[in-house]
C-alpha cells in the first residue's frame, strides 16, 4: 500500500514539474515569439544603441525603451542564437508590439534609421559648415574648409556621427570623381590643372541654375579662356565682396572696377580660387564642354540665358533684358 502511495506521489510531482516546465515554456515562447510591448506613443519607438554597449547593455537599453518585457530572456536568446556576437549599434526603429526575434534580426543586420544631410550645390565652404552645424544630430567642431574642396550631394549618416566625418567623405568625393572626369577630359581644353576646372565649375554653377545650360556657359567661358577675353562673371564680383553671401542689392559700378582678384572684371583668366564648391554637373561640364562659337550671355528672363556669337547681337540681348527688368520694376 504504502508502496503504491509513494508512487502516486511522484507520478502527482512529475505531473507538476512538466506542468510547470510547460507552463514555462508557453511563457518564454510567448515573450520570444509573440508580440512585444505596445509603443509608449505612436506606432513605433526611436532607440538608441550607442558602440560598445554589449549584449547586457543593448537588453538594457531596450527594456528601458518598453520595447522588450524582459531583458534577462532577450540575453539568453540572443545567446542561444548565437545573435549576440554581432548586435550593431546605432539608432533603431522599433514598431511597436514588435517581437523580440524580429528586433534581434534587425540588430544583428544592423537595419538601423536611414538618416541623410542634403548640402545642395553652389554653397561656399562656410555656407555648407553652417549647414551641417545647424544638423542636431550630428556632433563635434569643424573648421571651414577651403573654398571649392567638397562635393554638395545627400550624405547618409547615423546619429551620432560627426560633422567632420560627412565633411571627409565630401572631400573624398570630390576627388575621386575629379580624378576620373580630369582623366576623360577634353583636349585642348584651356585649364592646366584639376583646380582649374574647380574654380572655372565654381563660376558655371553660380552662373546658371538650368542643368541643361551648363555644358553651353562652360563652352562660352572656355572661348573667352581661349582668345584671353575677361570672364566678366557677377559671380565673381559677389565673391570678391562677400566671399559668396547675398548681396541683397545690386553689384555697384565701383564694385565693377575693384582691383580684387576675384573680380573677373578687372583680370583676365581665372580667379585665384573657387568661388563655391561646384556639384557634379557643373565638374562634368567644364571638363566637357559645349562645342559653340559664342563669346556671350545674358538672362533670358525666365530663369534662363540667350546666348550670341557678336557683341553686337549681345548688345541687342542686353537691350531687350533691361526692358524686361524696367517692366518688372514698374509693375507692368
Amino acid at each position: 500500500m504504502k508502496r503504491r502511495m509513494r508512487a502516486a506521489r511522484r507520478r502527482r510531482t512529475l505531473l507538476a514539474v512538466v506542468g510547470l516546465g510547460a507552463a514555462l515554456l508557453g511563457v518564454v515562447l510567448l515573450a520570444t515569439l509573440g508580440p512585444g510591448p505596445r509603443a509608449r506613443s505612436g506606432s513605433e519607438t526611436l532607440v538608441q544603441l550607442p558602440r560598445g554597449s554589449g549584449v547586457a547593455g543593448v537588453a538594457s537599453s531596450l527594456k528601458s525603451a518598453g520595447v522588450i518585457r524582459s531583458a534577462f530572456l532577450f540575453q539568453v536568446l540572443a545567446r542561444a542564437t548565437g545573435a549576440a556576437r554581432s548586435l550593431k549599434a546605432g539608432e533603431y526603429v522599433i514598431p511597436s508590439r514588435a517581437p523580440v526575434l524580429a528586433i534581434l534580426s534587425d540588430l544583428e543586420a544592423g537595419r538601423t534609421l536611414a538618416r541623410s544631410v542634403t548640402l545642395p550645390e553652389g554653397l561656399t565652404s562656410a555656407m555648407i559648415v553652417r549647414q551641417l552645424q545647424a544638423v542636431d544630430w550630428l556632433t563635434g567642431e569643424v573648421e571651414v574648409p577651403e573654398e571649392g574642396v567638397l562635393l554638395p550631394e545627400t550624405y547618409r549618416a547615423e546619429r551620432g556621427d560627426t560633422r567632420q566625418s560627412v565633411l571627409d567623405r565630401m572631400r573624398a568625393d570630390q576627388q575621386a570623381l575629379l580624378d576620373r572626369l580630369w582623366a576623360a577630359r577634353r583636349p585642348g581644353l584651356p585649364l592646366a590643372s584639376p583646380r582649374d576646372a574647380v574654380i572655372l565649375a565654381s563660376i558655371v554653377e553660380k552662373e546658371t541654375g538650368q542643368r541643361d545650360e551648363r555644358r553651353r556657359v562652360a563652352g562660352v567661358f572656355v572661348n573667352r579662356l581661349r582668345t584671353g577675353m575677361r570672364l566678366q562673371s557677377d559671380p565673381t564680383v559677389i565673391y570678391a565682396v562677400s566671399r559668396g553671401e547675398a548681396l541683397g542689392r545690386g553689384i555697384r559700378a565701383s564694385e565693377l572696377a575693384s582691383r580684387s582678384p576675384w573680380n573677373t572684371y578687372a583680370y583676365s583668366g581665372l580667379p585665384p580660387t573657387p568661388i563655391a564648391n561646384p556639384g557634379r554637373a557643373s565638374l562634368e561640364a567644364v571638363l566637357d564642354p559645349l562645342e559653340t562659337r559664342e563669346l556671350y550671355f545674358v538672362a533670358d528672363g525666365s530663369g534662363g540665358h540667350v546666348f550670341a556669337e557678336t557683341l553686337e547681337a549681345h548688345n541687342a540681348n542686353v537691350a531687350r533684358w533691361r526692358e524686361v527688368e524696367r517692366a518688372r520694376a514698374g509693375g507692368g
